[in-house]
């Protein structure tokens, strides 16, 4: 009889427990969406940074971030600021990296476009102000290189350092977070181009990153990331 009772308060127990456990929700995974131009749209490819940087995530255990791309190829801060609502803000991110500055300094001279110092930073802040104003966390990535020479003799070193000093000011003032691609990418191919090299280290084409220039990109993303969750 008394192990029948036993028996009988143990069913009742596990029924609980499942019962319980029933209405416990999986932790929401957070939601980061990575908005920029076609470094961004080749990102979501093999090899791509965020490939790349969600299989970082996962070899160390992790599975509480999604990840998603929201590049498209030639767009510069202002085609950012116009298609934002619709792929950006109507996801509901958690986080947001912004990833723009090639094609607003390159198209000058392949285009004859690009976007002026005073108009790239008024259209940045307007991102941002409506990324914050939702409670979106944000984070800021400075262009890395149009050219890999190590000498600063690429054509348009001098205004990738420009708009890269304008986004750490807009960091270090708004206390956001900076993902410095540039610093990382000079320093290296100072480091490892001795031949300097124009293309070949971290790019393709000098613009768009191979896979070696796609890891160093979601390597930098995972670090910031952990110093900021």
């Amino acid at each position: 009889m008394l192990c029948r009772k036993n028996i009988t308060i143990l069913s009742c127990t596990t029924i609980l427990l499942v019962a319980m456990m029933s209405f416990i929700k999986p932790d929401k995974k957070k939601k980061i969406i990575f908005f920029g131009d076609s470094i961004t749209q080749m990102g979501i490819k093999p090899g791509g940074y965020i490939t790349q940087l969600d299989s970082l995530i996962k070899k160390e255990g992790i599975d509480n971030y999604q990840l998603e791309g929201a590049g498209i190829g030639g767009n510069k801060v202002y085609d950012l600021y116009l298609r934002m609502d619709t792929d950006v803000l109507s996801k509901n991110p958690d986080i947001v990296f912004i990833y723009v500055g090639i094609n607003d300094i390159w198209h000058k001279v392949t285009h004859g476009t690009g976007t002026d110092p005073d108009k790239y930073e008024v259209f940045y802040k307007a991102i941002i102000k409506k990324l914050t104003d939702r409670n979106i966390k944000v984070v800021l990535c400075t262009p890395t290189v149009i050219g890999e020479r190590n000498d600063y003799s690429n054509q348009q070193d001098g205004e990738l350092n420009m708009y890269s000093n304008i986004i750490r000011n807009i960091a270090q003032k708004q206390s956001i977070p900076v993902c410095d691609l540039r610093t990382v990418f000079v320093k290296y191919l100072q480091e490892n181009n001795p031949t300097n090299q124009e293309k070949g280290i971290l790019t393709t084409d000098r613009v768009h990153l191979n896979d070696k220039g796609n890891l160093m990109v979601a390597q930098q993303m995972w670090k910031l990331i952990k110093e900021n969750r």
